[in-house]
């Protein structure tokens, strides 16, 4: 099989799933994945046949493909803030949403001129903390999960990016575990926060592939980790210090009211690219 024919195929079964433009989109990751070769080499060398190791490669991405596992579970990488990020079933996939968070807190940083001790609350494969440690090399940036497999993969991101950041395994929930953590300028969570009952109308491969616990909270208390993270902050975050959280669009306004409740002013609630409430910053006073 030449690389054109591996290409038309994962198009022609991926458009009844994904349409067109996101079949060619995944077609060309995979083929690069695949090949080693971007978009122009794969063009040049159309006709190139297919190494028996790649053939095996192409029918096993293929295959995983249907079974709807993400693109980038099949690849072992994805994207964040300029930063290739390995990533496997223990973390989430990286959001671009989760972009903009980590772009708010370098930016008022860089602002303020200051050289911030850093807490990253569930951190998942690293990507909030590594992006806040590459822009911000002055800073001296933690990070803890609950997750030992998760912060396996942050680890081996944080060597494979030459970048020195502090992971701890530690359950946020558990207030005997955080007790031991020290004083800081910033303290970002991206927690769990989908109910349980959004879950039916989300995509297959959320659902089945990435990891529930990083996920879903329950129906009868959407803020949970907001709440318990709120008042850690209180506790471990410098006066003046801030808490950034990326948040349910669907509870902007709670968070907030939440968040004054607990003392925090001023609480900003900002929205992402596509106008939904998504960010929250809190200062302790």
């Amino acid at each position: 099989m030449t690389i054109q024919a591996a290409f038309i195929q994962i198009i022609s079964v991926l458009t009844p799933i994904h349409g067109d433009r996101e079949a060619a989109s995944i077609a060309h990751i995979l083929m690069e994945h695949i090949t080693g070769w971007g978009k122009m080499d794969r063009i040049v060398y159309k006709d190139k046949e297919l190494t028996e190791d790649q053939h095996v490669q192409f029918e096993n991405a293929l295959q995983a493909m249907l079974r709807h596992e993400p693109v980038q579970y099949v690849t072992g990488t994805a994207w964040f803030y300029g930063m290739e990020l390995r990533v496997t079933p223990d973390v989430l996939i990286p959001r671009p949403e989760t972009e903009e968070l980590a772009e708010w807190i370098i930016a008022d940083v860089k602002k303020a001129g200051t050289q911030p001790r850093v807490l990253d609350i569930g951190t998942g494969s690293g990507a909030i903390p590594l992006a806040i440690k590459q822009h911000l090399p002055q800073a001296e940036v933690s990070a803890i999960d609950i997750s030992a497999g998760a912060l396996g993969i942050a680890q081996e991101n944080a060597e494979k990016l030459s970048l020195a950041v502090n992971f701890s395994l530690v359950d946020v929930l558990d207030e005997g575990a955080t007790a031991a953590l020290g004083e800081f300028d910033i303290i970002v969570s991206n927690p769990p926060y989908i109910c349980e009952q959004e879950r039916a109308g989300m995509q297959e491969q959320v659902v089945s592939y990435e990891p529930g616990i990083a996920l879903f909270v329950p129906d009868n208390d959407p803020l949970r980790f907001y709440r318990r993270i709120g008042l850690l902050a209180q506790e471990k975050l410098a006066a003046g210090g801030a808490l950034y959280f990326e948040i349910n669009e669907a509870y902007g306004p709670q968070t907030v009211s939440l968040l004054e409740q607990q003392g925090y002013h001023p609480v900003l609630l900002r929205q992402d690219l596509f106008g939904k409430d998504r960010m929250v910053k809190a200062v302790k006073l």
